[in-house]
């Protein structure tokens, strides 16, 4: 059932990738909980099921990156000190270009971040490790002719980040002794921030597509940022 889910997950349906991960963590040891979970994720997709991606190309737009995490998320105080999982943190991003979301993905974090800037900051690097192959994609087709997002001199990635930690940190290249362990997550993208072809953008919380791939939200929430990702 999982493989099932995770098949649609990965190739239309970016509005589970958060419920079939957390799924996906119990497939070796199952209860009888995460069997209702499957249940009723099998329950929403049936309802949904002539639903998947729906593409509006917007041509003045290039790549755009949006970043999200939930610091400790699955902390809970019965389980931590035995449980190593309640201590990671879970982030999530969505890739879109021309306006149309091409990669997403919900991950559990292997480090354990002892901040939300830290939390922040390592999903960025993740995100930014599939964005700038992308980036150098779109160099390389255009120097061959190709007409890709004539409209925009050059090809930016636009980041949008809602920690402000996170933020100024990879902005500048300002590093303390809490904050210069986090050097190696960030050197492999900094020479595209100064070079412009990388710019971070602030973005609201309430106004961030990716809080769906890191977190269970309410109804109203999880339909908004559904809109954006999915287009239904």
């Amino acid at each position: 059932m999982i493989g099932k889910i995770n098949y649609l997950e990965r190739g239309s349906r970016p509005d589970i990738s958060f419920q079939t991960h957390q799924c996906a963590r119990f497939t070796t040891d199952p209860k009888v909980e995460h069997g209702k979970a499957i249940r009723w994720l099998a329950r929403y997709l049936k309802g949904t099921r002539n639903n998947g991606l729906i593409f509006k190309p917007d041509l003045t737009k290039s790549l755009e990156v949006f970043v999200d995490s939930d610091f400790a998320g699955a902390w809970d105080p019965e389980l931590s000190g035995i449980d190593r999982s309640t201590a990671r943190s879970r982030h999530g991003y969505v890739i879109y270009y021309a306006g149309m979301p091409i990669i997403w993905k919900s991950l559990l974090q292997q480090e354990i971040a002892l901040s939300s800037t830290e939390a922040e900051i390592t999903g960025l690097s993740y995100a930014l490790r599939e964005a700038i192959p992308l980036i150098e994609l779109l160099h390389e087709a255009k120097r061959h002719g190709f007409n890709v997002n004539a409209q925009t001199p050059k090809v930016h990635c636009h980041v949008f980040e809602d920690n402000s930690g996170a933020i100024e940190i990879a902005k500048f290249p300002k590093f303390r002794p809490r904050t210069k362990h986090l050097n190696n997550r960030l050197f492999h993208f900094r020479s595209y921030v100064d070079r412009n072809e990388i710019t971070i953008h602030a973005i609201e919380s309430a106004q961030q597509p990716a809080d769906m791939l890191t977190k269970p939200l309410n109804e109203i929430t999880f339909l908004k940022h559904r809109l954006r990702v999915n287009g239904w």
